[in-house]
């Protein structure tokens, strides 16, 4: 299995995925000096798993795209930035349609053979026909290096492209796996990220490969918050083309499936934390790090409120040790059969709370010391059990109103 074997480390050079091509244009319709607009092309017989926002008000492309891709065809992604065409009812349904037609056309697919994502602002209107006109100039530049390009495409609010990417060999056997994301604000997945697109090689079973991005999301992108709000756009596409020369990897018992998981994982779990070092007028990263749950998911309860506190990520922004926020956050959690007790708390592995009280040998000086940091780990241990959790967030800053303030000025 995954956990059998260290994952790799997955670095920001893309390796070209065979059978995964992309190109870039811009359309004009936001950015006037930058492209906004991204298709990738699919192999045909590629296995394509889609995870989309749980968000119930979703928006007008992640509904289409959820309809097309049912159809089993997945032949091309058409992304646009820049508008999120979230709030625009059948009207914006009928323009993400639009658009899907005209890359249909200069493909030469079914129009349902092309999913659509947006990101942006939400409410507007989008421009269907300024999204369509690049279509047959972005078909006739595909290309197979056209990664880097494409995750600074997607970018909105973003301050630089997230791009991660691994090699395996193994047994004889080479197979790589490479990924884009974009996110910086409307963070908190609940499925996938704001956009990722996720790509191997590697030859994998329907089944297998479902199981392995289900895996990969929750451990990566379902582990990341910036401001805890889930966007109406958020998507991840994992696709594996099996264009390399090696064998199926057709269950978890296969020597490669480990190596696979892995890799994959690695990716999604470098662009998640990539979205948090980018999140809006951050200047710290936090791990929060939950263990000694009855559950997973009630030490993923215990992190998200100390994540996602208001007081707890601005306390983190200003140095200020005020640990009793975090403990604040930890009761109100929900986590099952909690007491006070059994809690400890250590920052940067400064012991500060032991069995619910002060430490000893505390100091708020060396507290400060450590919150000083850009980097801060916060290791909590709830004492109920043997699970555990880990949640990758950021501070609360200034900058952060005033992006959100001046988002659509």
């Amino acid at each position: 299995m995954a956990n059998s074997i260290e994952r790799p480390t997955a670095d920001t050079q893309p390796r070209p995925i065979a059978g995964i091509r992309l190109a870039t244009a811009a359309s004009g319709t936001r950015y006037k000096n930058r492209t906004d607009l991204t298709l990738i092309e699919i192999a045909p017989g590629a296995t394509v798993e889609c995870l989309f926002t749980r968000n119930k008000f979703c928006a007008a492309p992640v509904t289409v795209a959820r309809e097309h891709w049912a159809r089993g065809q997945s032949r091309y992604l058409i992304i646009n930035a820049g508008n999120a065409n979230a709030g625009t009812g059948t009207p914006g349904q009928q323009r993400c349609l639009e658009v899907c037609a005209a890359m249909a056309k200069a493909a030469g697919c079914e129009t349902a053979d092309v999913l659509p994502f947006s990101t942006g602002v939400i409410g507007q209107q989008m421009n269907a026909a300024a999204l369509s006109a690049p279509a047959p100039a972005l078909v006739a530049e595909l290309a197979a290096d056209g990664w880097q390009h494409a995750a600074a495409a997607i970018m909105t609010t973003d301050t630089r492209a997230k791009i991660r990417s691994v090699e395996v060999n193994e047994g004889g056997q080479r197979f790589a796996v490479t990924g884009i994301a974009k996110g910086s604000g409307m963070i908190k997945p609940d499925m996938a990220t704001m956009l990722g697109y996720v790509a191997t090689d590697a030859k994998v079973a329907p089944a297998v490969w479902k199981a392995i991005a289900a895996r990969a999301t929750d451990v990566s992108f379902n582990r990341i918050t910036v401001d805890g709000d889930t966007s109406t756009n958020d998507a991840l596409v994992l696709m594996a083309t099996g264009a390399a020369d090696m064998p199926v990897i057709d269950s978890p018992q296969h020597p490669l499936y480990a190596h696979l998981a892995a890799a994959v994982e690695a990716v999604c779990i470098g662009l998640a934390q990539d979205i948090i070092r980018d999140g809006e007028g951050a200047t710290k990263f936090i791990t929060v790090r939950v263990s000694g749950g009855y559950s997973e998911r009630d030490c993923v309860r215990v992190a998200y409120a100390v994540a996602e506190s208001p007081l707890v990520k601005t306390a983190m922004f200003a140095s200020d040790a005020n640990w009793g926020r975090i403990l604040a956050a930890v009761g109100r959690a929900g986590a099952e059969q909690l007491a006070i007790e059994e809690v400890n708390l250590a920052i940067g592995g400064l012991p500060i709370v032991i069995g619910g009280e002060p430490a000893p040998n505390y100091t708020e000086a060396e507290g400060s010391a450590i919150m000083k940091k850009p980097e801060i780990d916060i290791d909590i241990t709830i004492g109920r059990g043997a699970e555990s959790a880990t949640v990758w967030t950021c501070d609360f800053s200034y900058d952060y109103v005033k992006i959100n303030a001046e988002y659509r000025s």
